[in-house]
Parts: C-alpha cells; structure tokens; sequence
C-alpha cells in the first residue's frame, strides 16, 4: 500500500495520470489500476470522475493528508536509517553555530547531553553574529544555527521555536529620567545607539523591526561599546538574559518598548528542510528541552 500511496499523492499533486505516471516512470495503465486497487483496498473511491477531469471525495481529501504524512515518516526513517548504518563505517561530523551574545549555558548543555547519547558523532561548533550564522548555513558549512530571529521564517528551514526574551536598554545614569520599569524608543531618539557588529544589517534590524529611531554608533567589541556607554556617548540594547555583560554601577537598564508594544527577540533552532537528517533533529530536541 506503501507504493499505492506514493501513486495516489503523484495523481493528485499533478492532477493528471498521465503526468504522474510520467513522474513515477511507470505506464497510465499501471497508475490506474494501482489506483482502482487502493480503492478496492479501503473499500470506498477516492477520487470522483468529473469529464476528463477528476475531484477528490471528502474521503480522498483525508486519505491524501494522511498518506502525505505517512511516506513522509516512512522516506525520512529511510533516510536516518541509511544515515546511521554509514555512519557505522565512517566517522559523522554534525557541525552546529550558535549565537554569541545570548550565552552558552543551554547550548553546551545540549550538547553534552547528545555527545553522551550519541558518541559515535563528533559535534564542530561555531559561534558567531546572526548574519554570519545564517550565510554559514545557506552555504552547507553548519547544520544547525541555534540564533535569533532577524527575518521572516523561510519554508527552505526548520524553524524549531525555543524561547524568548524581552528586550532592555542599558544606558547611563543621569541622562534620561526614567521610570523603574520602561523606556519607549521615542524617549530615546535623540540619543545614539551603540551597535556592535560588522555590517548594516544590525542596523537595518533595530530600524525596520524593533523602531529604532536613533542615530547608530558603531563599537568594534563589547568592552568599547561598554566605554562608550558609560562616558555618555549613547545606549545599547540587548535582552534580559545578555544584558548583564554590559552594564555597571555607572548604567541603568529599563525594558524596552515601541509605543505600547513591549518588545522581545525570538530565539530559534534552523536548519535545511533537505539538509534534515536523524542526528540534527535529535541534537534539535535535546536543545528545545533545555528551555
């Protein structure tokens, strides 16, 4: 039924026997009648004759969801179970990036947990920007990009969600009369925003997405940002969780917000959907179960 199943998702995805038994390399007879024969086997038609043309039956609509779920299951276990047993002759190499403000205390946690699950895999780990992190995995040079969110999710990933974190500004006492909570970005935009990063696209981020209004001030490393901070030359912004590596007695840190609107940064797991292997999405849930 396996097979039948492959037939039937091939005739309706191409809405033609004649073009799906082009794509499976088999005869329009032969399509045909392994479609008759699903039809015998779960005892009631699927598809329903219209002309020249055909519609699926509200069964047939079902069917197809499930069967597409099934050979997906089926290829993928194929595909892993393929993977481990060349594994088993030649050494894996999972190769991971992960984002180097947010720290590394649930990433080095998962991967301790999967290199003593899996001890046959050697793990490679590369830490780096956002940017830097995603052009290494559209290039095929990592498999898994644990980072932020900075563009819209692609269809060509897996965008496993692991957590949240709200957004803060640390900037120097005095400067601005803040309350004990908040700061808005247009109390802020006419002071500059330290950035520490080596192209636009930081920029064009806290601009486009968080609102941003402020001229941009560009520190080589955090410890100049720091500096540049604390002597009043602007605020930084970073998340709960980051935002200890910047401030000192002379700063002060308040939640950011765009308007009304408090403002987080998503972190998730991406990795190619035809890079997609047993290792990766096992190294992928061990990662979310540390959040």
């Amino acid at each position: 039924m396996f097979q039948q199943m492959k037939y039937f998702i091939a005739v309706v995805d191409e809405h033609s026997f004649t073009l799906a038994a082009e794509k499976c390399n088999i005869s329009q007879s032969a399509i045909s009648q392994q479609i008759k024969e699903l039809n015998q086997t779960i005892g009631t038609p699927l598809l329903e004759r219209q002309g020249r043309s055909f519609e699926l039956t509200p069964a047939g609509k079902y069917f197809y969801r499930q069967a597409l779920t099934i050979v997906n299951q089926v290829e993928q276990a194929l595909k892993n179970t393929r993977q481990i047993a060349n594994n088993e002759q030649n050494e894996y190499i999972l190769k991971l990036g992960y984002l180097q403000m947010f720290g590394t205390t649930e990433f080095l946690r998962a991967v301790t947990v999967f290199t003593e699950q899996y001890p046959e895999v050697k793990v490679n780990i590369t830490s780096g920007q956002h940017d830097q992190l995603f052009k290494l995995l559209r290039e095929d040079r990592i498999d898994l990009d644990f980072s932020d969110q900075r563009r819209a999710l692609s269809d060509e990933y897996n965008n496993e969600f692991l957590t949240k974190a709200p957004l803060m500004v640390n900037i120097a006492k005095g400067i601005l009369k803040l309350n004990d909570y908040q700061v808005t970005t247009d109390q802020l935009k006419n002071i500059s925003c330290v950035l520490v990063a080596p192209d636009a696209s930081e920029e064009q981020y806290c601009r486009d997405v968080l609102g941003i209004k402020s001229e941009f001030l560009n520190a080589k490393t955090i410890d100049e940002a720091r500096i540049m901070i604390a002597s009043r030359q602007g605020y930084m912004v970073a998340n709960e969780r980051t935002i200890q590596e910047i401030k000192n007695d002379n700063t002060q840190s308040r939640y950011l917000y765009n308007g009304r609107t408090q403002l987080f940064q998503n972190y998730y797991a991406y990795w190619k959907k035809d890079n997609s292997g047993y290792y990766i999405e096992a190294f992928a849930d061990i990662l979310k179960q540390q959040f």
